[in-house]
């Protein structure tokens, strides 16, 4: 398996201090399968190496809490309430804030902030990745059985080829990661792989 600085893509799914950092509002919950996998080191891997492959990072960011932004809304999900209870990754707060590891630079594209857990729903995530000619698509960040899921499977559906990362990404459970690679990501993954495995095909 190749991928192509023409038609790949690395999607990098909320890197936000929240997530990663210590004393990040989420980042407890995650700690134990995240040590486990070596989130951190492995996506700071993964990012590296898309980089040396001249691949194009997507960013695509959860919405940065406000404490009025569900109050007149119909249907919010019990997912948003509970997000906006804590307002993780609030706005204009060091939580939501880009880890200091994953700065964006000048080549990089930043997605519209997703409502939900897909990058897609109601952002121009397709429309860019469209523009830059990209087909087949890298996800990863966190979390890997909520956002990590929901973009990947809705990559899928809209005709790109789409890989996981195992243990580039963290879930709050075992159960929920093992869900989202061994039961759920098969049905719709074209390849799901190790941190090792994508940093060879890159630099093939």
């Amino acid at each position: 398996m190749g991928y192509s600085k023409r038609d790949t893509g690395l999607l990098l799914v909320d890197p936000y201090n929240d997530f990663l950092s210590e004393g990040g509002k989420l980042t407890g919950l995650a700690k134990p399968v995240a040590d486990r996998l070596g989130t951190l080191a492995n996506l700071r891997a993964v990012v590296d190496a898309a980089r040396q492959a001249d691949i194009r990072i997507f960013y695509v960011p959860h919405h940065r809490a406000r404490p009025d932004d569900f109050q007149c809304w119909a249907h919010a999900s019990p997912y948003q309430l509970g997000a906006a209870k804590a307002q993780v990754f609030a706005a204009g707060s060091w939580g939501g804030e880009w880890h200091p590891d994953f700065q964006p630079q000048a080549q990089d594209v930043l997605v519209q902030e997703h409502w939900g857990s897909s990058g897609f729903a109601n952002t121009d995530l397709d429309l860019q990745l469209k523009q830059h000619g990209v087909r087949r698509v890298i996800v990863v960040g966190l979390l890997a059985n909520t956002c990590i899921e929901a973009t990947s499977r809705f990559a899928a559906e809209l005709g790109y080829h789409v890989t996981l990362v195992r243990d580039a990404t963290a879930a709050f459970s075992e159960e929920a990661l093992h869900a989202a690679h061994e039961i759920n990501g098969p049905t719709y993954a074209h390849a799901i792989l190790t941190t090792t495995e994508v940093i060879a095909a890159l630099a093939a």
